[in-house]
């Protein structure tokens, strides 16, 4: 049965500092995300150790590992706080207008490229004070081509290190939301005077040294599956972690790039860049806007989530 003296004795805000030190493992970053110092990040560890009888989390060079307990207490805690969580947001309505919260919002960096300006007029008309982290996300094929590429942000998502994410349409769980935003299409991105823009074929495809945009430094996608089952491959010379960089260095060598349509639409000319269709079916892919059912309960979640799609379908493409 509940200890009902124990619980009244507890600052349950120690339980805010364990997620934030277990997800960052590092006091130091745990404490700037929480605006306290890391003297005082450490002192409520010292409550919470002698609260839960254990050490929680043992320092290393690099920050803190958590003790077994730690990491077995770590989802029970998540599920008190997120329950916690739908029941403030009921007793206190969200206001956009006055709200100081800050959100973490998943995407490509093409997004900010794109529609960072757009977000920006909308945060300054709707919530002056509330501020959106915006993480950059790309898919991972370390396991297959084909399958879990946008595991890793899946799991984000559900650990609430991130609020909203925005990606190619998913077959989710059913415990995850999609809400489609459009249709991204990717083109050959390339100088002017490039050999592939005069000559688009498959052969001067293969032919080129190409860039792959990825984050963790993966040089496989999804097109060298497309090409694989035409019995062709690619030479893959770089990768990059951003569509931002990738700009700069198709512009200033003879490297090719997939990028969005869009964004090529929009920064192209700046770059002296071309977008050319490929020379293989590359069909579009819907672009959704996730986020996991029960952080919808969230009215500040569920607000995020209209505000991101609002901009994305109002912004002229152009």
């Amino acid at each position: 049965m509940l200890n009902q003296i124990d619980l009244s004795r507890s600052d349950l805000n120690l339980l805010v500092l364990f997620e934030v030190v277990m997800r960052h493992r590092n006091v130091g970053r745990a404490a700037a995300e929480l605006n306290l110092s890391p003297s005082a990040v450490s002192h409520g560890l010292g409550r919470l150790r002698v609260l839960l009888n254990d050490p929680l989390f043992l320092k290393t060079p690099r920050g803190v590992v958590p003790t077994d307990r730690a990491l077995a207490l770590a989802p029970r805690i998540a599920e008190a706080l997120e329950n916690l969580g739908d029941i403030i947001a009921v007793a206190e309505p969200f206001d956009a207008a006055t709200s100081t919260r800050r959100f973490r919002f998943g995407a490509g960096d093409a997004f900010l490229c794109e529609y960072g300006p757009a977000l920006s007029a909308q945060l300054a008309r709707q919530a002056p004070r509330i501020g959106i982290s915006v993480l950059h996300i790309v898919p991972s094929f370390r396991q297959s081509v084909d399958e879990g590429a946008w595991d890793h942000v899946l799991n984000m998502l559900e650990s609430r290190e991130l609020d909203v994410a925005l990606v190619p349409w998913l077959t989710c769980p059913a415990r995850f939301a999609t809400r489609p935003v459009g249709e991204g299409r990717l083109v050959v991105a390339t100088r002017a005077d490039h050999p592939y823009a005069h000559n688009p074929t498959l052969d001067t495809y293969c032919q080129s040294r190409h860039l792959v945009v990825s984050i963790r430094g993966d040089p496989v996608t999804a097109t060298d599956a497309a090409l694989a089952r035409l019995g062709r491959r690619r030479d893959v010379i770089m990768t990059a972690p951003s569509f931002s960089s990738a700009l700069f260095l198709a512009a200033e060598s003879d490297l090719v790039v997939s990028l969005p349509d869009s964004l090529v639409t929009k920064l192209g000319a700046r770059f002296g860049l071309v977008g050319t269709p490929f020379p293989f079916d590359a069909p579009p892919s819907t672009v959704a806007a996730v986020t996991t059912r029960a952080a919808l309960k969230d009215n500040g979640v569920a607000w995020l989530t209209d505000l991101v799609c609002s901009v994305v379908l109002d912004t002229p493409k152009a």
